[in-house]
């Protein structure tokens, strides 16, 4: 297995789309060279974006956590979320009513900011459901997983209305060696109950990279696919949903993909990068 350095693909591409877990960060905080390496790139005029599957915060928010990091390169600009294609569906879909959520209060905004109510499943009775047009999935906090659990699986038998995925991750890491549930998990097991299918966002689908490709070519508009790099942890959706949409792809081993299992599960899967890294410190 070819490794490639970083540095060595820098002037190839105009434009690098990062995933956020696994290749800016980690459970401890900033992978050590991230902040080097993002200030280099700003210097050569790079454009940088995050394309991440978070919508738990909005991204003027998951701009300041970076801050708070002591990434003050990132700016809420930058952020591409999954949440944000998820808000572009409820102002073409739904454009009256209450939309109910499983997340957080901030994990709302994204509602919100399509103009429309929104109302907390743990805050929804079952006995006065006529004004719930949406049922949107938004992060894995903010709710009672039994009581609010229940109450969205009776909301969307008793409710003709689309059921919406923010992030579609299944699993995010909370240690070395553990992970926790994410919300796309949930949504996996509300869709096999009811019987209904899920409109979801986020990476590995297109819809993520289009978003962020009209972002780029809304700044510069002769940019072309070919100009793009992206880079992710993970191959069944960073490298998979970059192949699928015609982008250059780095594999980078310092989050979800171990060097020891790099090759074996490039080999079992068949979704091959365009390069592999150790990560993306210079």
């Amino acid at each position: 297995m070819q490794l490639d350095s970083f540095s060595s693909l820098i002037d190839k591409y105009q434009v690098f789309f990062f995933d956020a877990f696994g290749v800016l960060k980690n459970y401890k905080g900033l992978i050590p060279g991230v902040v080097d390496t993002f200030a280099y790139l700003r210097q050569q005029q790079k454009q940088l974006y995050i394309l991440t599957n978070d919508a738990s915060r909005s991204p003027q928010q998951l701009a300041e956590s970076y801050w708070k990091l002591g990434m003050s390169d990132v700016t809420p600009d930058m952020i591409i979320s999954s949440g944000m294609l998820a808000r572009e569906y409820l102002q073409l879909k739904v454009n009256h009513g209450t939309v109910a959520y499983l997340g957080t209060e901030n994990s709302a905004h994204y509602i919100e900011s399509a103009g429309l109510k929104t109302l907390s499943i743990s805050e929804l009775t079952l006995e006065n459901i006529s004004e719930i047009n949406a049922l949107v999935l938004l992060d894995d906090e903010g709710f009672d997983w039994n009581t609010d659990i229940n109450k969205a699986v009776n909301l969307l038998r008793r409710r003709n209305i689309p059921a919406i995925v923010a992030n579609t991750d299944a699993t995010y890491p909370v240690s070395k060696n553990r992970l926790a549930i994410a919300i796309g998990s949930i949504a996996d097991m509300l869709e096999s109950i009811v019987g209904k299918q899920f409109i979801r966002f986020g990476k590995p689908d297109a819809q993520l990279f289009m978003f962020a490709y009209e972002r780029v070519q809304e700044q510069t508009p002769t940019i072309s696919k070919r100009d793009i790099l992206m880079v992710g942890d993970t191959l069944r959706s960073d490298i998979s949903g970059g192949n699928k949409f015609g982008l250059d792809t780095v594999l980078v081993l310092s989050g979800n993909t171990a060097p020891s299992e790099a090759e074996i599960r490039i080999l079992a899967t068949g979704i091959i990068p365009t390069y592999i890294c150790e990560s993306i410190v210079l």
